[in-house]
């Protein structure tokens, strides 16, 4: 932002820097939220808008969706259009042409429909397509109400014009990108559910739960929301060696032998083995879970007897959330544990089985975590163990 920072009285000149900050902020920019994010607050930055909304065209559903929309009020809202309506963004989609309303109310072209969805009243509006290199239209860029309550005007159709030909290819490159990701995570997601499913009462349950869990304690360790996520998508195959070991063992109702639990510790090392030479980051990360979720932070662990640091930082959060995960849900062989008397073996075994730093982590979010299972044992009418 150049030093002056009063948006409603910005220079050409700053308008131009702050136009090319925005051309090779989009150029470097592959996620498509943060892209999304990154052009509504530059936009709004240049033009000096109140409210802007960035649409994105779902041909499958018919809608344009946004989870962008830069305003007061309107951080974690998403919209959804149809396609078909009377939206000036839907309008303006389907013919491809710019819509500037001086005064939206009185404009029979105008329908109220997004300011009761946001309880925002509109006074003007620009919207542009956003277009291809092949002149198709993908989505709809749209401001509400300059912050100098003037109309919009031809110099600033002109910049949001621009702004969309600059953001428009990143976007449409970045949503490729986002589909490639949500497909890989799927694929990932349909792994962990092949190697759950013969043990778990509840797969899904368990899955889900295993993510929240590690994020919740990703983030209580102060670790970046990237890093985060990372770790959360990547929790879901730290039991993917289970794959390769025999049901008589592994659907056992009773304790296991000490030569049956000796196959059982195997499936670290199956694991491992899985997932071991990985390129992607996140595989990377599986496999540290897989191997050596199991390992003890005082070095009575297995399959390698690390201790402490030893043990990667992803392998010791996993290892907290599997454990809580286990004792309170059911199993084949045994019943779920009451949440209190889960909690308070996590704490227990602090600086023993478990990093004290991370049953910290745990211990610090636990508030979003205990819901979770609150509700499914209300649900299915828990029958706990002693």
């Amino acid at each position: 932002m150049p030093k002056n920072k009063d948006k409603t009285n910005l220079t050409d000149q700053q308008k131009l820097d702050l136009l090319v900050e925005f051309g090779w902020k989009v150029s470097h920019e592959n996620d498509l939220q943060a892209l999304l994010e990154l052009t509504a607050r530059q936009i709004t930055d240049i033009i000096g808008a109140k409210r802007c909304f960035i649409f994105i065209k779902n041909e499958d559903s018919g809608e344009l969706w946004s989870s962008i929309a830069k305003g007061k009020g309107l951080e974690y809202t998403e919209i959804h259009l149809p396609l078909n309506g009377k939206s000036i963004a839907a309008q303006v989609c389907r013919t491809g042409h710019t819509v500037n309303l001086p005064d939206a109310y009185e404009d029979p072209r105008f329908s109220k429909e997004l300011d009761l969805v946001t309880g925002f009243k509109t006074n003007s509006l620009l919207a542009v397509p956003l277009k291809n290199k092949e002149n198709k239209t993908i989505g709809v860029l749209q401001i509400n109400n300059k912050i100098t309550a003037e109309p919009f005007t031809k110099k600033d159709e002109g910049l949001l014009k621009l702004m969309a030909n600059l953001a428009a290819g990143k976007i449409e490159v970045a949503k490729l990108y986002d589909e490639v990701k949500l497909s890989n995570l799927e694929t990932i997601y349909r792994l962990a559910v092949t190697a759950e499913y013969r043990d778990q009462a509840d797969t899904k349950q368990h899955i889900v739960n295993i993510g929240e869990l590690s994020y919740q304690i990703a983030k209580g360790l102060g670790l970046e929301e990237s890093k985060a996520q990372t770790i959360k998508q990547a929790s879901v195959l730290h039991d993917i060696g289970k794959i390769a070991i025999p049901d008589n063992i592994l659907l056992k109702p009773g304790k296991l032998t000490p030569e049956e639990f000796s196959v059982m510790k195997k499936h670290t090392l199956y694991g491992g083995k899985i997932l071991q030479d990985a390129k992607s980051s996140l595989l990377k990360i599986a496999h540290k879970m897989s191997l050596y979720h199991h390992e003890r932070f005082d070095g009575k662990g297995y399959p390698k007897g690390l201790k402490e640091e030893e043990i990667p930082l992803e392998a010791r959060i996993v290892a907290v959330a599997d454990v809580f995960d286990a004792l309170c849900m059911p199993r084949c062989y045994k019943k779920p544990w009451q949440i209190k008397k889960a909690y308070d073996f996590i704490i227990e075994q602090s600086g023993s089985a478990f990093d004290p730093q991370v049953v910290k982590a745990f211990k610090k979010n636990f508030a979003k975590i205990g819901p979770l299972y609150e509700q499914f044992q209300i649900k299915n009418k828990a029958d706990y163990s002693a």
